[in-house]
């Protein structure tokens, strides 16, 4: 199963956040320019990270983001399929049907992939994903960009 890149980047920014030090006010742009993600695309996903709770997002003076404890310990299958949405891996209905949607062994398939896939992420949090050696790395992500 390949991600959207919008689910990746939203995820390396969740990463990015993870590791900061308690305190540490990082703003969107930051943030962006340490993960070398367009400033846009970055603060789309900072705002539907928020609307999920995953990320607190506070503007103004004193503001700045900051992964919420819910996003700390949240499945990572849980984050991934808000994320990307609960289509099927193909798509067998559409402008043109395939015509052997009716009796075809490879939508099943692919269908149990997907669970699995899934399955596999459901056991991770963003917490597990920012242990040593990622988190460290990602830490020093902010003071080798310019």
């Amino acid at each position: 199963m390949r991600l959207t890149k919008f689910t990746d980047l939203a995820l390396r920014v969740t990463m990015r956040l993870a590791v900061a030090e308690p305190g540490t006010v990082l703003t969107t742009r930051q943030v962006a320019d340490a993960m070398a993600i367009p400033y846009t695309h970055t603060a789309k996903a900072i705002a539907r990270l928020q609307h999920l709770g995953v990320v607190d997002a506070r503007r103004g003076r004193g503001g700045g983001l900051e992964v919420t404890g819910f996003g700390r310990k949240a499945s990572l299958g849980w984050l991934v399929r808000e994320l990307e949405g609960e289509e099927e891996v193909v798509a067998c209905e559409g402008d043109t049907p395939c015509p052997l949607r009716a009796a075809c062994r490879l939508r099943g398939a692919l269908r149990e992939a997907q669970r699995a896939f899934y399955a596999t992420l459901d056991s991770l949090t963003v917490d597990d994903l920012v242990t040593s050696p990622t988190g460290p790395m990602l830490i020093t992500l902010s003071s080798t960009r310019p």
